[in-house]
């Protein structure tokens, strides 16, 4: 017998998250790669939880998500994108966005069919859709004059549609990039699908944490988009606990139906006490989630001025909690290579962009997580700052 497997993902090794954090583990580095946040979540929320924990709610959930936190989103959705989603057909709970992003995929691409990504694109994308059978198209998001912002190439996205386009991938609020799309975008987009049978799905884990006054344009804001597009959020993101894996998608009635489909028989059901906590929370406390991008955005301030005696080149990230920084003043070396190079010898982890890309144009760009205490962020920025 021969015990070797043909692999189904022969070019796919372990993920860059996984590499940059073991890296800054092993070597004591202090780790602004991996986005995860430097504090707990609040505690009134983990107090609502561990109330359900020990009062009950420790059996299988409804395979969509509990009743009260459909409800709860719901609400959410109708008071920041005024869309009025019907909780039972229109919602469901996932055992985070990976999830949701696998089971959305799965459940709309066929073998043959060409998916739309935009480099840098987040790398689970493309494994999903290898799964599926599909065909990945990458359009490179464009970069302006100063080469410090990005932004969607509507023209070259329009001349990769065509008949086998099946779906459309986007992330906005972008990571790596931080890039957000405008009303004007959507519209753009619009112009560009109307005559399609391609869907869309949207990764806005990031939606609550954009800056400078700037709103989030979800695709469920555009009545237009919104009847062919899936829409993954996270609760991770915004309540500082990526390690909860707790998110949902929200779709029209016919989108969800099919979701439904996979998620089922990917993971069935969420974790029970975490989705009656996160219900009450965001029912109680609805001013966290439009607090955040203030939060964030002085997070990303004090870091920028910390940052702003080194020979780095950036623009304030307009959104999520990454800052982008240009070394092309400091080293001509690969990133990736450099990445790895400063987490051993300068002690500071970052994340490589050109791995998010078929075409490395961010060759001399790092991204830098700034969801830390103010003491991480400025023993990192000081060790930065001597390059």
């Amino acid at each position: 017998m021969d015990t070797r497997i043909s692999s189904k993902l022969p070019n796919v090794g372990t993920t860059i998250f996984t590499v940059m954090s073991h890296l800054a583990t092993e070597t004591g580095a202090i780790n602004l790669s991996q986005g995860f946040p430097g504090f707990e979540p609040p505690g009134a929320l983990t107090d609502r939880i561990n109330w359900h924990l020990h009062n009950g709610a420790n059996q299988y959930a409804p395979m969509p998500g509990i009743p009260a936190l459909r409800h709860a989103i719901a609400e959410k959705t109708q008071r920041l994108q005024g869309r009025e989603l019907n909780v039972d057909t229109e919602i469901t709970v996932c055992t985070g966005a990976t999830e949701g992003l696998f089971s959305a995929i799965t459940a709309i691409v066929h073998r043959g069919d060409e998916v739309i990504i935009l480099d840098p694109a987040y790398d689970s994308y493309e494994p999903a859709i290898e799964l599926a059978g599909g065909i990945t198209r990458r359009v490179p998001l464009l970069i302006d004059q100063n080469g410090s912002d990005f932004h969607p190439d509507w023209q070259r996205l329009g001349d990769v549609i065509n008949d086998k386009t099946r779906l459309v991938i986007l992330n906005f609020p972008h990571n790596p990039t931080g890039a957000i799309l405008s009303a004007d975008d959507l519209e753009k987009l619009a112009e560009l699908v109307r005559d399609t049978n391609c869907y869309l799905l949207s990764d806005e884990v990031y939606e609550h944490i954009v800056f400078d006054g700037e709103p989030h344009h979800s695709l469920a804001n555009h009545d237009e988009l919104w009847e062919r597009s899936m829409v993954i959020c996270s609760f991770g993101k915004t309540f500082h606990a990526t390690g909860w894996k707790l998110g949902y998608c929200a779709a029209p009635a016919h989108l969800t139906e099919e979701f439904r489909k996979v998620h089922q028989f990917t993971t069935f059901s969420v974790s029970t006490p975490m989705q009656h906590g996160v219900a009450d929370f965001l029912i109680s406390n609805p001013e966290f989630y439009e607090d955040l991008p203030t939060f964030y955005q002085q997070k990303r301030d004090h870091f920028c001025e910390l940052l702003a005696p080194s020979r780095f080149k950036f623009r304030p990230a307009r959104s999520t909690f990454f800052q982008i920084l240009d070394y092309g003043d400091i080293s001509d070396e690969k990133d990736e290579s450099l990445a790895k190079r400063w987490t051993r010898e300068i002690g500071v982890a970052s994340i490589p962009l050109t791995v998010f890309c078929e075409t490395p144009f961010t060759a001399t760009r790092l991204r830098f997580c700034f969801a830390k205490d103010d003491a991480t962020l400025e023993k990192a920025a000081e060790i930065l700052c001597e390059l």
